[in-house]
């Protein structure tokens, strides 16, 4: 802060009363007034001011401002935290509208908003400003309007907010509408990929079931096979049995044929040789020998056999 500054307005404080009126100011020396808390009555009338800056407002001590004869197009937002101030006067300036925050000014019973282009409904409720009487009606009439509009506004920025909430709910709403059929899209997925598995999966079973089948089917061909073969070998088995019965069976016979015909060829020597040939059971016997004897002698081959034995002999 700037003490020979503060120090020089110290100076201009009477009373309570600080005058910086006709100073060519263009802007408001903020630091060095708050320094100043005793001067709750501040002119700053016939400058060249065109706006507050939002500190002023942060001057909670001052009772009465002149801000008339000046430049202002605007008012800072800020106005309403001034709770002590009572007398304003804003004549001759370039107003058209005053910040809504101006209906928290409850101390405020004189206003003066002569020669400033106001909007119209702030004009009319504004009225004229001549004397005593009127600048207080101007101050009553102004804060109610003030207070109207801030109402208005508390309630389209209610409304604001309320179309805001319903549009952040269609957005929540379209926002769940939209993870519902991701979700539904995702479940869909799984079940599909899920259904696949599942067919493959059966598809391995059918395979493998059916691999099995073939194998199983191969062994009972290998079963049947093995069975006519074990089936075949008794065939087999039988047949040599049946033909060793049968040898052994010719083998008797000629063992029988042969034990006959040594026994006829021992009855025949009997009733040759022996002296039992003049029996009467061998003559059929010599007659029978003698007759195939003589059969035998008249075959040729029989001839050329005697023949050779004799000519061996000789």
């Amino acid at each position: 802060m700037n003490k020979a500054k503060t120090e020089n307005l110290r100076e201009k404080v009477e009373g309570n009363e600080l005058d910086l009126s006709l100073s060519n100011l263009t802007e408001v020396p903020v630091k060095e007034l708050a320094a100043l808390p005793k001067a709750t009555v501040l002119d700053l009338s016939c400058n060249n001011l065109t706006t507050l800056p939002p500190e002023f407002c942060t001057l909670t001590h001052l009772v009465k401002v002149d801000l008339s004869k000046n430049q202002l197009i605007s008012l800072p937002e800020e106005m309403g935290r001034l709770s002590s101030l009572q007398h304003l006067d804003l004549y001759n300036n370039r107003l058209t509208m005053l910040p809504l925050s101006f209906s928290q000014l409850r101390s405020l019973r004189w206003l003066d908003l002569k020669d400033n282009p106001l909007e119209q409904s702030l004009a009319k409720a504004a009225g004229d400003c001549l004397d005593e009487k009127q600048c207080k009606q101007c101050a009553a009439r102004v804060l109610q309007h003030v207070k109207v509009l801030q109402e208005e506004a508390d309630k389209e920025r209610e409304r604001r907010l309320l179309r805001e909430k319903e549009l952040e709910k269609k957005r929540e709403a379209k926002q769940r509408e939209k993870e519902a059929k991701e979700r539904e899209a995702q479940k869909k997925k799984k079940a599909e990929e899920k259904e696949k598995k599942r067919k493959e999966y059966q598809a391995q079973m059918a395979a493998l079931a059916a691999q099995e089948q073939q194998k199983k089917k191969k062994e009972e061909k290998k079963k049947k096979a093995s069975q006519n073969q074990d089936k075949k070998k008794p065939s087999v088995s039988v047949l040599p049995a049946k033909r060793s019965l049968c040898s052994r069976l010719f083998s008797w016979i000629l063992r029988l044929l042969l034990l006959l015909i040594v026994g006829a060829a021992g009855v025949i020597t009997v009733c040759q040789v022996t002296e039992l040939r003049k029996e009467p059971f061998c003559m059929p016997i010599n007659l029978y020998v003698h007759d195939t004897v003589s059969w035998a002698q008249g075959l040729e081959v029989v001839q050329q056999v005697i023949q050779k034995i004799s000519d061996l002999q000789a």
